[in-house]
């Protein structure tokens, strides 16, 4: 007869979370620390009161959705518990009535949708990704009638411009930006006066200088991926993922650095790029655009520029970028110059325009579908900040993974990426992580053949002749060619 699986916490930090007794309690500052399912864990801790209510938040119902986000891990942990699922509520119940629900704050606003509730147990999964005022009005919906003491418990990764990095501030060395070992799972209390958190040591101490305000205790719980002992064993490459990042990323995910920020040369540097004559001729294909539409003024005399970055994938294991497109123009000026720009590149080559998140950004992407229509085009939405979006190119990078051909336009590139996220401009950073990011991720980016057909009816000498003018480099003669449709 088989038993029932038992489902415990791993030894340490873990353990030390959900056996913490402080109202808010935060895990976490590294990657793979086993944030999630201690969470989940803690869930489900008052299964058996049909009263107990839990909710945990999300900032995107993505977030929660997504392939092996919190939904994925929750299947994998409740029905052992005899929970059951509702995807269209998000919900999961136990048999006793006790429920548990995901929820999301995509904007400031949704805090709001939670006026009147009454939330035992307040969750929120990675910390950093919320606003303050979310979080602190929140709170004010963790209340109890179940007989269970209302508390908070969170996870998060470093970010130290999020609100989270001041509130955990005591337990981070200053210097460092790591951890303090000593001070993990020590509690703090703490009342607010007005808009100032004031501190102790202990409730007693305030209660002797706020004697009307009762204080509440929060803690902090380090861990990375050397606590997850099953994590490791399940995916041992996922170190070398982490190992592999740039370095602002690799010290805050692999080490827990709250301090650490990018300054210039942290995700490009000049020494990353070989400069190459020209790129194979038969490679997947794509020039992607960052668009701006303002011309140089009194008022603003350095605008933002529209930089069309053309990468190739020839499969040798290294990406060619084969030429930047840089220009300022109007909102007219700048169609009409992607649009000849792309029957220059020819229909082998993809075109990737970056999609405003605005609600213009819509009408403004579907006009340049058809604008493009004849061409292989992708309007993409921007996902994750501008440092995020360039991690991956800056990592392959960092591996030696990228070539420049040469051309007049090397050096403002160079420049533009050595210096970000601190210069000036970082717009052709943009369309060249945009470039890579499309690359790795679309299959549907054609393999062009350098041919004729594909670009326009240009003969196969004239066409080598406009790669060299344009910078692209020169192709190889003696093949046969095949356009792209």
């Amino acid at each position: 007869m088989s038993s029932a699986p038992v489902l415990r916490p791993q030894p340490g930090p873990q353990e030390a979370f959900l056996a913490s007794s402080a109202d808010i309690a935060i895990y976490g500052g590294a990657a793979y620390g086993g944030k999630t399912f201690a969470l989940l864990l803690e869930g489900a801790r008052h299964s058996d009161n049909p009263k107990f209510g839990a909710v945990i938040f999300r900032r995107t119902t993505k977030q929660i959705t997504n392939e092996g986000a919190l939904w994925d891990t929750a299947s994998g942990v409740y029905p052992q518990m005899d929970a059951k699922p509702n995807l269209s509520t998000l919900t999961w119940t136990w048999p006793s009535g006790a429920a548990l629900s995901f929820a999301h704050l995509e904007h400031e606003k949704n805090k709001l949708d939670w006026q009147g509730s009454q939330i035992a147990l307040l969750g929120f999964d990675e910390l950093t990704h919320f606003t303050a005022g979310q979080f602190w009005y929140l709170i004010s919906r963790n209340r109890s009638t179940s007989g269970v003491r209302p508390y908070v418990r969170a996870t998060c990764n470093p970010d130290p411009d999020s609100f989270v990095a001041e509130l955990i501030a005591w337990w981070i060395d200053p210097e460092t930006g790591y951890a303090i070992p000593e001070r993990s799972g020590v509690l703090r209390w703490f009342v607010r006066v007005g808009n100032l958190l004031h501190w102790a040591d202990t409730a007693e101490e305030l209660a002797e200088r706020f004697p009307d305000i009762p204080a509440k205790s929060l803690t902090f719980i380090a861990s990375s991926f050397t606590d997850n002992k099953i994590g490791l064993q399940a995916d041992p490459g996922y170190v070398a993922n982490l190992m592999s990042l740039p370095t602002v990323e690799r010290e805050r995910l692999l080490r827990g650095n709250w301090k650490v920020k990018a300054a210039a040369g942290d995700y490009f540097k000049r020494s990353y790029f070989t400069t190459v004559d020209h790129a194979p001729a038969e490679a997947r294909r794509i020039r992607y655009w960052d668009r701006a539409a303002t011309l140089p003024s009194e008022s603003n005399p350095d605008p933002d520029w529209t930089a069309g970055v053309r990468l190739s994938d020839p499969g040798d294991g290294y990406f060619y970028i084969e030429h930047v497109e840089r220009f300022r123009g109007t909102p007219g000026q700048v169609a009409k110059r992607i649009r000849a720009t792309a029957e220059s590149d020819g229909r082998g080559v993809a075109v990737g325009i970056e999609q405003d998140p605005a609600a213009a950004g819509k009408f403004e992407a579907a006009t340049y579908l058809t604008l493009l229509q004849e061409f292989s085009v992708f309007a993409v939405p921007p996902q994750g900040d501008k440092e995020t979006r360039a991690s991956p190119a800056s990592a392959q990078a960092e591996h030696g993974r990228f070539r420049i051909v040469k051309g007049a336009w090397n050096a403002a590139f160079l420049d533009e990426l050595e210096s970000f996220p601190k210069g000036g401009h970082d717009d052709q950073v943009d369309a060249f992580s945009g470039a890579y990011n499309q690359m790795v991720g679309n299959p549907r980016i054609p393999l062009e053949f350098a041919s004729a057909g594909s670009r326009g009816g240009l003969g196969h000498q004239a066409l080598a002749a406009e790669l060299t003018d344009t910078g692209f480099g020169t192709v190889a003669g003696g093949n046969d060619f095949e356009g792209y449709v």
